[in-house]
């Protein structure tokens, strides 16, 4: 295995815990087909990203400083990039803190403390801190073996936890049939978007170079980032299943998810899903931070080294917002906003960016796309559209 299980790291976050259990628990298992859309999307994605990477010597960033021409056009690319990864991984960097706290608080309880007129969250710090130390230390290949290590745990929580719910085979298998109505197409957009996500296509490209240097390496990226992405794609449907047998009516945050298993089967249960929380948001806040940095040293020609300065201070400085908003429970709105409207922009330019970069025989030879490649790709770069347009209508309040 290859830095595939990162990328399953990177898009299992507490986000996406809320949003399988919310279409769990209000369309029962009808949904299971976007997550399986999702899954083609997302590796199809995944593996031109990859096969760049190999082939070409050079990350995402760096192929964006290199081929997107010059003047206006060059710094309005470069610019966005700059805002949808580097921003908008500060503005969601508190939410992956807050999130492994929530998981946290399943078996402790953590104090607030007070700071003069501020009440400053202990765990969130905590949480903010240790994830700062794995990150500063620069040692890749450990902080490769503790996420990892957090996935194997996280999966095998939330794939026990739906296992015990005891689902109705008949009804879960028929929630791969597609289906489709107007109140079902947020939820469905929301399932495909928490799993295709523009900063994973930087980060693998990035990574997988690392670790393979020759083309005769692709069979066993190509294995790397299916098997990674399946087991994603089964643990977001584990906790999908456990969402319908979900009796919550209405859930705050993700750690009421936990706490409304409870009921069903006991406290058991509700730790499964309080370590897999916990786990989901750790993995995201030390992918996040890590993304972050490798895209912004990319695109501005700097040194990506773990331990090179520029790298540490551009992770550093998503970390520092991320521990600032999440521990003294600052709501950062504005950067949300932009990073929201940057991705609604950048998810179909990149996609369609990288479709194109795949079609070009003077970069990947042999390797470049066939006809039928470019086909589905084209109808997957249809999807990231239709998820950057509701990505910028949620801005607006268009929908």
């Amino acid at each position: 295995m290859g830095p595939g299980p990162l990328i399953t790291a990177a898009f299992i976050g507490p986000g996406t815990v809320t949003v399988c259990s919310l279409a769990g628990i209000q369309f029962d298992f009808t949904l299971l087909w976007a997550l399986v859309l999702s899954i083609v999307a997302t590796i199809y994605l995944q593996e031109l990203s990859g096969r760049i990477g190999i082939i070409t010597r050079s990350d995402l960033s760096q192929l964006v400083r290199t081929t997107s021409g010059q003047g206006v056009w060059r710094a309005l690319v470069m610019g966005l990039i700059l805002l949808a990864i580097g921003i908008g991984n500060a503005a969601y960097q508190s939410g992956n803190i807050s999130g492994t706290t929530f998981g946290l608080e399943i078996f402790i309880d953590l104090p607030t403390w007070k700071l003069g007129p501020l009440d400053v969250q202990s765990g969130n710090l905590v949480i903010g801190l240790l994830a700062t130390l794995l990150l500063w230390s620069g040692n890749y290949k450990r902080l490769e073996a503790v996420l990892v290590g957090l996935v194997i745990l996280m999966s095998t929580a939330f794939l026990i936890a739906a296992a015990l719910t005891k689902p109705a085979w008949d009804a879960l298998l028929m929630g791969f049939v597609p289906s489709f109505s107007v109140e079902k197409l947020p939820t469905i957009v929301a399932l495909i978007g928490t799993t295709v996500v523009p900063y994973n296509l930087f980060l693998y490209a990035s990574l997988v170079k690392k670790q393979w240097s020759e083309a005769e390496d692709l069979p066993l990226m190509r294995r790397d980032i299916w098997v990674s992405i399946l087991l994603g794609g089964i643990v977001s449907m584990g906790i999908l299943v456990a969402g319908v047998a979900n009796p919550s009516e209405s859930l705050e945050t993700a750690k009421d998810i936990a706490k409304g298993l409870t009921g069903i089967f006991g406290e058991l249960g509700t730790y499964l899903m309080g370590f897999g929380l916990m786990a989901a948001g750790l993995t995201s806040a030390l992918t996040a931070p890590l993304a972050g940095g490798l895209v912004i040293c990319g695109i501005l020609g700097s040194n990506q080294n773990l331990k090179s300065t520029p790298m540490r201070a551009s992770m550093g400085s998503i970390l520092a917002l991320g521990i600032l908003f999440s521990s003294f429970g600052i709501k950062p709105v504005t950067l949300i906003t932009l990073a929201q409207l940057a991705n609604g922009i950048l998810l179909p330019l990149i996609s369609g960016w990288l479709i194109w970069i795949s079609t070009r025989k003077d970069l990947l030879g042999k390797y470049s796309l066939s006809k039928s490649g470019i086909l589905l790709g084209v109808v997957i770069w249809a999807i990231t559209l239709i998820l950057g347009i509701k990505s910028f209508g949620a801005v607006f309040g268009w929908f």
